[in-house]
């Protein structure tokens, strides 16, 4: 199976930028994928997916502010987030978005400060 691991998360103040990385172990380009996220103390939300046609569809939360994309070649998918919020601040995670699928890396720390 598929190996993932997250990347790129800090510490930031509001209104930053940051670019996530999700390194796969092997190939990506039969695979739809989904960055999901966990704040404290609150489960596991769906952040945004990436079908493999390059179809993307992002949470209400930070449409607008999240974009997905996917590098095949690299096996690199990624998150590139736009003005922050403390709202954001929860630890990152990337899977293959098949709706059986759980989020399985270590994820990555962003957080948000005011």
């Amino acid at each position: 199976q598929v190996q993932l691991v997250e990347s790129g998360g800090e510490l930031v103040q509001v209104g930053a930028s940051l670019r996530l990385s999700c390194a796969a172990s092997e190939r990506i380009s039969e695979h739809a994928l989904a960055w999901w996220r966990q704040a404290p103390g609150k489960g596991l939300e769906w952040v945004s997916g990436i079908t493999t046609t390059g179809r993307t569809s992002t949470a209400d939360s930070v449409k607008g502010r999240f974009t997905i994309s996917r590098d095949n070649a690299k096996n690199t998918l990624y998150l590139e987030m736009d003005n922050l919020k403390p709202e954001d601040t929860a630890v990152y995670y990337c899977a293959i978005w098949d709706g059986n699928t759980s989020p399985r890396g270590p994820g990555t720390q962003v957080t948000v400060s005011s």
